[in-house]
């Protein structure tokens, strides 16, 4: 059976980007299962009472089945490789990570892995990433997957979609690494600390 996760930041007494998360929760549904009655994550997700930044993970398929939270700490990147791998699909939010694991798995003494597909880059294995050139932040245009902060960032005209080649990376100053849990700007490196690993997987 066919199961999906959306994992939503609560901080503050309050769930974040709620709309959005249901958005592209109903949308998967819909596309998996067609015309499905749509889903509120208001009303199974109860924020009250957690002190610190918290992750709420919400299992779903054609209704929810599960919700889990968790103290929520940012894990350091400060170095990426870049892997190649042209069939990598993440759409849609699957419950299933074996292909980023093993992905991840390329990571060699890096923090985590920046992935290719195509040739251009995508995300990293838990994140949406832009690229800073000087004068603006720019996306892939073709992430493999579109993460609710990254819509978000794009509406308020913080981020523009770009096809960012492999091979152009270092024409970027810096690169910040960002999704549900974690807000634009708390994770930075240089573009200088990503390298590349050659090996198609």
């Amino acid at each position: 059976m066919c199961r999906f996760i959306e994992t939503i930041r609560i901080e503050g007494g309050r769930a974040w980007n709620l709309d959005l998360h249901n958005r592209r929760m109903n949308a998967t549904r819909a596309a998996v299962w067609g015309r499905v009655e749509p889903l509120r994550l208001e009303d199974v997700i109860h924020p009250g009472g957690y002190a610190g930044r918290t992750r709420c993970r919400v299992v779903y398929g054609r209704r929810v089945e599960q919700v889990e939270y968790f103290p929520y700490r940012i894990r350091p990147v400060k170095s990426l490789t870049m892997v190649d791998c042209d069939e990598a699909d993440y759409r849609y939010k699957s419950a299933d990570r074996s292909l980023l694991d093993r992905l991840f798995a390329l990571r060699g003494a890096a923090d985590d892995v920046l992935i290719v597909r195509r040739g251009l880059i995508t995300d990293t294995s838990i994140a949406n990433v832009a690229l800073w050139d000087g004068t603006g932040w720019y996306t892939p245009s073709h992430p493999l997957l579109c993460g609710t902060r990254r819509a978000s960032l794009l509406a308020q005209g913080v981020l523009a979609e770009r096809d960012i080649p492999a091979t152009e990376v270092g024409r970027y100053q810096k690169m910040r690494l960002f999704n549900a849990m974690i807000p634009f700007g708390e994770v930075e490196l240089p573009c200088a600390a990503v390298s590349y690993h050659s090996t198609n997987s």
